[in-house]
Parts: C-alpha cells; sequence; structure tokens
C-alpha cells in the first residue's frame, strides 16, 4: 500500500549504532514455547544455521523428540505459568549457558472468550502465561545478556495487538501490552549491548487456536512465514513484520482503522 511503511523497522535508536544487530550464527539461543509453531520452526532454523539452541516448554516427551531429531539441541522443561519454575529455569540457564546471549520469549496461548458470561479465569490464566511470565523471565536473565558483549531478547506478539478480534479480547490486549511494553524496555536500553526485537506475526498455519489453525487456507504457511522472518532478521530491524502483516500494523497511521477493524469482526445479525 503506497505510504505505508516499510515491513520492518531499521532505525538508528538514540545511542544505538545499527551495525549492532543480531547475528543469526555464533549465539546460545533460548526460545520458549519451542515445541511447536513459530517456535519451533524457528528454533530449527537457527539450529541449521550452527547456533547452540534451547528450547523450552511443558511437555518432556515433545522437547526429547525434538531434540533426537535435531542433535545438539537442548530442550528443558518449563511452565512459564508458574513463577517458581521460572526462577529454577533462570538459575538452571546461568549455570548451564553462561554464554546465552539470545532470548526469546515466544511461549504464549489464546483463548477466545464471551465477556458478558466468562469469568476471569480464562483472562487470568491468558494475563499470566502471555504477560507476567515474559517479565518475570526477562527480569531473571537480563543481567546475564547484558554481560555479553552482543545480545538480543526477542518476543513475539500479534497483529492483533493493534487491530483486536472482539472474540480474543484478553489475547489481543496481552499482545498490545508487550507492544507497549518492548517499547519501553527498548528505549531503557538503548545504551546497552541487548538489542530488543518484536516479532509481530499475522495469522500463521500453527494450531495455537486449535488443530483447525493449521490447515487453514486463510493462514500463512508456517514455512513461509519462518522464511521471511529469517530473511528480515538478517536485515535488522526493530520489529519483524512481514507484508501479511502490514495493513494491521499500520491501521491507525493509514486511517483505514475502522475498515481492518470491520474485516476482522463481521457483523453476522
Amino acid at each position: 500500500m503506497p505510504g505505508l511503511p516499510r515491513t520492518h523497522v531499521s532505525t538508528i535508536d538514540e545511542g544505538r549504532i545499527l551495525s549492532d544487530i543480531m547475528q543469526l550464527t555464533g549465539n546460545t539461543l533460548l526460545i520458549t514455547g519451542g515445541t511447536s509453531g513459530i517456535g519451533r520452526a524457528l528454533a530449527e532454523q537457527f539450529h541449521r544455521l550452527g547456533n547452540t539452541v534451547i528450547i523450552a516448554g511443558r511437555r518432556q516427551a515433545l522437547l526429547d523428540e525434538i531434540t533426537a531429531q535435531h542433535p545438539g539441541m537442548h530442550g528443558i522443561p518449563l511452565d512459564v505459568a508458574d513463577p517458581r519454575a521460572i526462577d529454577a529455569f533462570a538459575a538452571r540457564m546461568r549455570e548451564q549457558f553462561p554464554t546465552l546471549n539470545v532470548v526469546f520469549n515466544n511461549a504464549g496461548i489464546s483463548r477466545s472468550e464471551d465477556l458478558t458470561t466468562d469469568t476471569l479465569a480464562v483472562a487470568r490464566s491468558l494475563i499470566e502465561t502471555n504477560i507476567l511470565s515474559v517479565l518475570h523471565l526477562t527480569s531473571a536473565l537480563l543481567p546475564l545478556l547484558r554481560k555479553q558483549a552482543h545480545a538480543t531478547l526477542l518476543a513475539t506478539t500479534s497483529g492483533l495487538a493493534f487491530v483486536p478480534r472482539s472474540d480474543y479480547p484478553t489475547y489481543c490486549a496481552t499482545k498490545a501490552f508487550l507492544h507497549s511494553w518492548l517499547q519501553s524496555l527498548r528505549y531503557q536500553l538503548r545504551k546497552t549491548t541487548v538489542e530488543v526485537i518484536e516479532l509481530i506475526p499475522p495469522y500463521v498455519q500453527t494450531e495455537l487456536t486449535g488443530p483447525a489453525q493449521a490447515a487453514d487456507p486463510r493462514a500463512v504457511p508456517l514455512a513461509k512465514y519462518i522464511g521471511d522472518v529469517m530473511r528480515i532478521l538478517a536485515d535488522g530491524g526493530t520489529e519483524i513484520l512481514v507484508e501479511e502483516s502490514r495493513a494491521g500494523r499500520w491501521a491507525a497511521s493509514a486511517e483505514n482503522y475502522d475498515a481492518q477493524f470491520a474485516t476482522r469482526n463481521p457483523r453476522t445479525s
């Protein structure tokens, strides 16, 4: 669309030079939510590039299966909804992987809600997993990242942070929170060696909302999305936006927010 920003943001922040971007090789890299979907696909890509990759997830059997398929990859169990588990996990990371220089907060859940009838249980679980776990793990590992000559902290938000779906209200709100929080974190770290990157996926063929999503022809194929992400990461930038994410991300500045909202929230009655 004419006049919209590029597919990724690649500006020079105050106190930071553009060459200080994430390297795609030679990293010790942690990915939470690394046993499925975008997290697993990125873990496999980075492993193929020769990085030391650690994946974290709740299911030990799946961690064992994935690491067996990719010799040299590490799998460590973590329930990000458990604060005590995060503390123990972070301590293990500091001891076992002192060269850790990339932390990718990718774990997240999605649930639909009816705000007129549902209790707060769904909203609370979304907030605990999608927000509090990210803040907690970041706080626990940031001192280690700051010791490295070059470090990167990434987090997955969503195109729905900018134009929400009304049937996923708290999920969309958690991603909007993270977008805002990452901007502040990036600014506060602007004079350090830690770069902050936001991954803003569109609707991708994963099982985030259930098995049907992985086969939905309206969703971006996972392999295509990962290929686009890796190309953008190689070029550098603070927001990783593929073409399919652009319209939503810039809906407000393009002055077509209402149209974008209506498209994602069609009236059925």
